[in-house]
């Protein structure tokens, strides 16, 4: 009798919600790290727990204020900063100083299964990052071992953007999530491949979405065959990069020698870790699937943070909703 009264409450509630979704009580992925095909812990595909925001150690406390109000930042968010030492680290291409970490960013966990999304905001209205696009920033964290979050970039004053990745991986870091050196290595090499291509089709506000999806493709496919037994070499890494790009409609509009970059590039990418990685082939392809289509510097256009704490009062009065639903329903049955 109970089991029938059981289900008949579920039923009930279900028809009165009228297919409405209603969250889960675990509305974001609190596990950080999913394990791969290989048995390393190198090889890992990780998001993070909470809200973080990254300051470049070159930008005044004096804009902080503005550069929170820009991303979005609220009080949920833990405040760190990005120095000289952390991109050496980090990124590893060359040295730089304090003074030249101008990029900020601020990073949160969103849903399983949604992959990286990027935004570019101008500070006081001014287009800041020169460079780097929210298409190329979203795949590179993905190829770097980076899923299921979202990613906010401004800076205080013009930078070409590069080294806001840090503020990234440090974020990660200080969530307990260190991402393996080779796969980022290989990841920026990635990001600046990927740049002669997109300086070269400036005028074009799709191509970076398109070369970004086609890298991914690329990506999927190189790892996927190195997890079948098959290690491809350059001429096939090249004859799949000119298909995903034709795919694309913009194999024309890339030249060869950009090619030739990107592929020396995808060749660091297999060899390192995160290629043989299963949880790779699945997450990379939610992450094309954000890039392709987008064009522009805002990924997504929600308008609150996936963790914000307007969204956690949204599914904490959702919840409280449906349990009480269901205790004025098992009412109706004592």
């Amino acid at each position: 009798m109970k089991k029938r009264t059981l289900m008949t409450t579920l039923m009930v509630a279900a028809l009165l919600c009228g297919g409405a979704v209603v969250p889960a009580v675990q509305a974001h992925a609190d596990t950080t790290t999913q394990a791969s095909s290989s048995s390393s812990t190198t090889s890992t595909t990780h998001t993070i727990s909470k809200s973080y925001v990254v300051y470049g150690a070159g930008a005044p406390e004096s804009a902080y204020s503005t550069l929170n109000s820009t991303m979005g930042v609220d009080s949920s968010f833990e405040k760190l900063t990005a120095t000289a030492s952390d991109y050496e680290k980090y990124i590893g291409n060359g040295t730089t100083t304090n003074a030249a970490m101008i990029s900020s960013v601020a990073i949160a966990p969103s849903d399983p299964g949604s992959g990286v999304r990027v935004n570019i905001k101008k500070y006081d209205g001014e287009s800041n990052i020169t460079q780097v696009t929210a298409q190329q920033y979203a795949m590179v964290a993905q190829m770097a071992g980076v899923t299921d979050v979202t990613i906010v970039v401004t800076a205080n004053r013009a930078v070409s953007g590069e080294s806001a990745l840090t503020g990234v991986y440090k974020a990660l870091a200080a969530d307990g999530q260190n991402l393996n050196s080779q796969n980022t290595s290989a990841a920026n090499q990635v990001l600046d491949a990927t740049q002669g291509a997109i300086n070269e089709n400036s005028g074009d506000s799709s191509y970076p979405g398109k070369l970004m999806a086609a890298v991914g493709n690329v990506s999927k496919q190189v790892a996927q065959d190195k997890q079948d037994g098959q290690t491809d070499d350059s001429a096939q890494i090249q004859a799949i990069l000119t298909k995903a790009l034709e795919n694309q409609g913009i194999a024309s509009k890339t030249s060869s020698s950009t090619q030739t970059t990107i592929v020396n590039a995808l060749i660091t990418f297999r060899d390192s870790p995160i290629s043989s990685s299963k949880t790779y082939v699945n997450n990379v392809t939610n992450t094309i699937n954000n890039v392709k289509n987008s064009t522009g510097d805002l990924m997504n256009k929600s308008k609150n943070w996936a963790n914000s704490e307007a969204a956690k009062t949204a599914v904490k009065d959702a919840q409280n909703w449906f349990q009480k639903l269901i205790a004025w329903i098992q009412n109706l049955f004592n």
